[in-house]
């Protein structure tokens, strides 16, 4: 079963943040996808699990960014 959401991230303003926030959120126990649309700042996770809010937001965090929903 697979399982995507999005989500929107704010401070992402090129190439390098959608990286960093792609490889952060790849870390995610039972992530299998990432795609990060960098003019809306819209970040669609597929996964394997259904993920917490927190999960995503400590990934985020962490690439130095933050979510907004």
């Amino acid at each position: 079963m697979s399982v995507s959401a999005t989500y929107t991230v704010t401070g992402m303003t090129c190439q390098h943040c959608v990286s960093s926030v792609t490889e952060e959120l790849s870390e995610v126990a039972g992530v299998t996808g990432v795609a990060v649309d960098l003019p809306t700042g819209a970040v669609t996770v597929t996964s394997e699990r259904e993920l917490t809010a927190a999960e995503v937001k400590a990934a985020v965090t962490e690439a130095g960014y933050q979510l907004t929903s």
